[in-house]
């Protein structure tokens, strides 16, 4: 037992968790079950790998860049706070699980194992489950896995290690195939049948958002991509000159006010550098790690969606790769990213506002994962299907939600104590809602919470039975038989 729990500890420290070595080995596999020359498949391993890591180094960028801002903002006026953010959300829950729970990290491990599984078996058993996507996403699989099981301990503190893994292991698992699975009609709309979902943080707010962004829609909505701006205007029909600018006038006006000197002693500016152009250059970097991400998106999507097609027809029929929310940013309008950050910083910025006003008890740090991942991709779903006005208004929503929910459930389970918490949308709405069932109606709380689960792709099918597996088996079919209607 111990040599195959190092095999796996191996397995999952250096490949499952790694998602650029996982998607990889998946795009390898899946080629060599269709049959695919050896050189072909260890090219598409190559490629995947590659352009995962170039997403990384966008996605790393991008977090890196904006942190003087996000610290100066803590700093500068001494605000004591919590950080909604998946990285210090992991780290509050490894610093508090032996302190609060008698607890040890490495059983986190195990709760991961056993989710991807139940994960697996629910999709392979899609023609009763309904469950359509497989759950890719390494790193955020371990980051929700740790807060998942914090969860847990809080809601059956006395249950034993076996029972409270497998009772958690079936409540994620089932979150991770059923949101991914929320995310597979809206995400083949926008990609025109890209071959994968979302497998995030925030796959119930896509879905969610993106429906009521389709209110606010119509036949004659104007998306971002469709609007022309005239005369001088025009600059901004062009993604990277609007991003800069509008990066230079947002952030670049926070770097005003927290100000040289602060930015010098903190460490983060040398005495002898302009103040201006370190404004500038921190601004315009916005638009480049976002160029680079894109490209990594570009580079390992295709390989991904052609060679999942081998172990979709060999071990799991019609299923599709839940992957990073990031890999919609090359669709739809990529002022819509830009968009959607904006308006959920402002949205989160106002919420902040507002619990130092009520002089809350736990306050909230802006973490740029949140701010940017879950809003930007929100923005992306909510302009395809509601235009303009809804690509701003979701995100601006998103950002009160992930506050205001991240400030209150934090502190009610503990790990505001602990400095962080993860806050993604999901987990400052819809996680905090389980656990209120869980913890109140104990045993029965954990069988709603799983009905629910189990509830909602039925639910799905039953809306449209004659498309709903057609869409990720056949996009051409399911097109023509749309048009056809």
């Amino acid at each position: 037992m111990e040599f195959l729990m190092s095999i796996w500890s191996y397995f999952a420290t250096n490949i499952l968790t790694q998602p650029a070595y996982f998607i990889g080995i998946i795009v390898l596999i899946g080629y060599l079950l269709l049959r695919k020359p050896l050189y072909e498949a260890f090219a598409g391993f190559v490629k995947a790998t590659v352009g995962y890591l170039i997403l990384s180094v966008g996605s790393g960028g991008l977090v890196n860049n904006f942190r003087p801002i996000l610290v100066g903002l803590k700093d500068r006026f001494n605000l004591d706070a919590m950080v909604i953010d998946p990285y210090f959300g992991q780290n509050a829950v490894t610093a508090g699980l032996g302190e609060v729970f008698g607890r040890t990290f490495s059983q986190v491990m195990l709760l991961l194992l056993i989710a991807f599984i139940f994960n697996l078996i629910l999709v392979r058993l899609k023609k009763w489950t309904k469950m359509r996507a497989v759950f890719t996403t390494g790193h955020v699989q371990m980051q929700q896995a740790s807060t998942a099981f914090w969860i847990m301990l809080f809601c059956f503190p006395a249950l034993g290690d076996t029972s409270i893994l497998l009772i958690m292991g079936l409540v994620l698992g089932l979150y991770w195939a059923v949101g991914s699975n929320l995310t597979v009609e809206i995400t083949q709309d926008l990609t025109e049948g890209g071959g994968f979902a979302v497998a995030h943080q925030q796959m119930f707010g896509i879905f969610f958002f993106a429906k009521l962004a389709e209110k606010m829609g119509g036949k004659d909505k104007k998306r971002l991509e469709d609007i022309q701006f005239p005369g001088f205007l025009s600059i901004f029909n062009e993604n990277m000159v609007a991003t800069s600018v509008l990066m230079l006038i947002f952030f670049g006006a926070i770097l005003v006010i927290l100000g040289k000197p602060y930015l010098v002693e903190a460490g983060f500016l040398a005495a002898d550098k302009d103040f201006f152009f370190y404004i500038l250059t921190t601004c315009f970097n916005f638009a480049v790690y976002l160029a680079i991400l894109q490209l990594g998106v570009r580079t390992f999507v295709t390989e991904l969606t052609n060679s999942f097609q081998g172990i979709s027809n060999t071990f799991l029929p019609g299923a599709v790769p839940g992957i990073d929310c990031a890999a919609v940013y090359g669709f739809g309008s990529s002022n819509a990213v830009t968009i959607g950050f904006l308006f959920g910083a402002l949205g989160q910025f106002l919420a902040i506002i507002v619990l130092i006003l009520l002089k809350s008890p736990t306050l909230v740090i802006a973490g740029f994962v949140p701010v940017f991942f879950d809003n930007a991709t929100i923005a992306v779903f909510a302009n395809n299907r509601g235009g303009v006005k809804a690509a701003m208004l979701m995100p601006f929503i998103s950002g009160l939600c992930q506050v205001f929910g991240s400030a209150i459930f934090a502190s009610w389970v503990g790990l505001a104590a602990y400095g962080g918490y993860l806050g993604m949308w999901d987990w400052a709405v819809v996680w905090p809602v389980f656990t209120v069932l869980m913890k109140f109606l104990s045993y029965a709380g954990v069988a709603v919470v799983v009905i629910i689960l189990i509830l909602i792709p039925q639910l799905q099918y039953r809306a449209h039975p004659d498309t709903y597996f057609l869409i990720t088996e056949d996009y051409d079919a399911y097109l023509e038989k749309i048009n056809k209607k």
